[in-house]
């Protein structure tokens, strides 16, 4: 039978696939050392959020099959994958469910990282939000970063996790490698994602403008307005 490498994840996701994954576990880290280490909590935070904003970004002008519009599933095919009945391109970039987990462990970890922004310890460190909301909004948002939000992304994570040792270890598929190379061995041909210069020279376009404004929201803590 005729293999087929294809280019699946370009650089710029794989890379953002890593720095996102060691950016959250530096916060989960930070967070239970608390003291100092707030510091970098707060500075791992805002590393995630200018994460976030280029994924969004990525998610709409990247490589195929980083594209939002790739992964963005019915509940009928979604259905199908679990009955067992999964469509022919299911297994090439991001399975139904595997989409689903995406986009809910996005959501979560923009929330956790916007109710970052808005808590208040009251002892020694203040999200740079706090002042243009109500004490009654600070509250929530503190209640919910430290008792729900952080909970939620550990729950997700696990079972990210667990998901990807099924997947590689009992239905055989390839997760790992395809995440650190690019690239997928197929039983049919399939349309790689652009992975040039022009793209990597976009990908570095993208994620300076999300960290610059990463930085903005960081600098409100301090700035005069």
């Amino acid at each position: 039978m005729t293999q087929h490498t294809v280019r699946i994840w370009d650089l710029p996701t794989r890379i953002f696939h890593w720095a996102l994954a060691i950016s959250v576990v530096a916060l989960v880290v930070t967070a239970k050392l608390g003291g100092n280490a707030m510091e970098w909590h707060f500075r791992f935070g805002y590393a995630v959020l200018a994460l976030l904003v280029f994924r969004i970004v990525w998610g709409l002008v990247g490589g195929h099959w980083s594209r939002f519009s790739t992964f963005l599933f019915s509940p009928a095919r979604l259905w199908r994958y679990l009955r067992g009945t999964p469509h022919p391109q299911d297994h090439i970039g991001h399975s139904p469910l595997g989409a689903l987990s995406v986009f809910v462990l996005l959501a979560v970890l923009l929330g956790q990282v916007c109710t970052g922004l808005l808590s208040d310890d009251e002892i020694a460190f203040a999200g740079p939000l706090t002042r243009f909301v109500s004490n009654a909004v600070v509250g929530q948002a503190t209640g919910y970063h430290k008792e729900i939000g952080q909970y939620l992304v550990l729950g997700l994570v696990g079972l990210h996790v667990l998901a990807i040792v099924f997947y590689v270890r009992v239905r055989r598929q390839q997760l790992i490698k395809p995440m650190l190379d690019g690239d997928k061995t197929l039983a049919t041909p399939a349309a790689p994602s652009r992975d040039d210069a022009f793209s990597r020279i976009a990908a570095l376009v993208v994620l300076a403008v999300s960290v610059a404004g990463a930085w903005w929201v960081s600098s409100l803590a301090v700035a005069g307005f």
